[in-house]
């Protein structure tokens, strides 16, 4: 295992995100897809037969004829699916948020370790462009905006918001502040699913730094936004137009009359984020490349995000305390 030209790959949820899984492997030179199992078998047969007509197996069948497992079944499977493969000593892709608690989190890391295997977290936003262009650029960072909301889908409300759309931008605040988290301040609300689907934070780190960070799932537009304010200068970012703009002294075309300071604008229009993210995930399992969103990644965005939901249990606490807001079950 490990050592074939080419990475078989075996695929668990036919959901939105496992088509375009299947779909990326049976397009990449280096992965082949063995199989596909969701307990939707119609569903599982159409996503295999789009990508090529791989076998819809059962999850043993499926772990004994591949190398790797991608786990990209609905949130609260994550930890148990890619337990099981881990154990079967297959590499494993797994979907953030890699695992429900810390605890989980930690038992992946150590069956990754005990069997020598791959372990991946799919914070997709690590491969996209914009990410490497503002690691790239920003290494003192002061403070830190982001948004990040979108229209309501009833995919992904099988957890809250802070899990479903905040922790990518958690990972990536994370990436560019090297620093412990020192405390974490948020409010959120539950209002078309069990789980918070509106959510603010502002967290603090050790360094000082400070990001805030907000989420929507029940928003009219999609927006995701990034702005950072740096000793290097001020940088936004656009997820969406793929657009990026420094303000600084080092980089870009020279501003008249701003004493020295000059802006750099740059786009990208046909960068593959999930083909990146695979072609890392192929050459880490059979090159012994460095797993770029390793156990350790994955479990500091999971930490993150749980520190914001606790934060939000916190505030919502105190605000019934003092009357501000009724407890559900009470408002009669």
């Amino acid at each position: 295992m490990g050592t074939a030209r080419q990475l078989r790959i075996g695929i668990v949820g036919a959901g939105h995100f496992g088509r375009f899984h299947a779909l990326k492997v049976a397009s990449s030179p280096r992965e082949i897809l063995s199989g596909i199992h969701d307990p939707d078998h119609r569903r599982a047969a159409q996503v295999a037969a789009e990508a090529g007509g791989a076998p819809v197996l059962s999850y043993p069948d499926l772990l004994a004829c591949s190398d790797a497992i991608i786990v990209a079944a609905p949130a609260d499977h994550h930890f148990d699916l890619a337990r099981q493969a881990l154990a079967a000593g297959r590499h494993v892709l797994v979907e953030k948020p890699m695992a429900a608690t810390l605890e989980q989190a930690d038992e992946l890391a150590q069956l990754a370790r005990r069997h020598a295997v791959v372990l991946q977290v799919g914070h997709l936003l690590r491969y996209s462009a914009e990410h490497r262009a503002i690691t790239e650029r920003i290494s003192r960072p002061l403070y830190i905006e982001a948004t990040r909301i979108a229209p309501y889908k009833p995919r992904g409300t099988d957890v809250s918001v802070i899990l479903d759309l905040m922790i990518h931008d958690l990972d990536l605040v994370l990436a560019i502040v090297d620093s412990p988290i020192e405390s974490v301040d948020a409010l959120g609300a539950a209002v078309s699913s069990p789980f918070e689907d509106i959510a603010n934070a502002r967290v603090r780190f050790e360094n000082g730094c400070v990001a805030t960070i907000a989420a929507s799932r029940i928003s009219l537009k999609t927006e995701r936004r990034m702005r950072v304010f740096s000793q290097e200068g001020y940088l936004s970012a656009d997820f969406v137009k793929r657009e990026l703009t420094m303000i600084g002294r080092e980089r870009g075309l020279p501003l008249p009359g701003t004493g020295g300071f000059r802006r750099e604008s740059v786009t990208w229009r046909d960068h593959d984020t999930l083909a990146a993210e695979h072609a890392a995930f192929a050459a880490s399992c059979l090159d012994g490349a460095p797993v770029l969103v390793d156990a350790t990644a994955g479990r500091r965005a999971l930490a993150a995000a749980l520190a914001v939901t606790q934060g939000i249990a916190a505030t919502r606490a105190r605000m019934e305390a003092s009357g501000l807001i009724i407890p559900p079950g009470q408002e009669d």
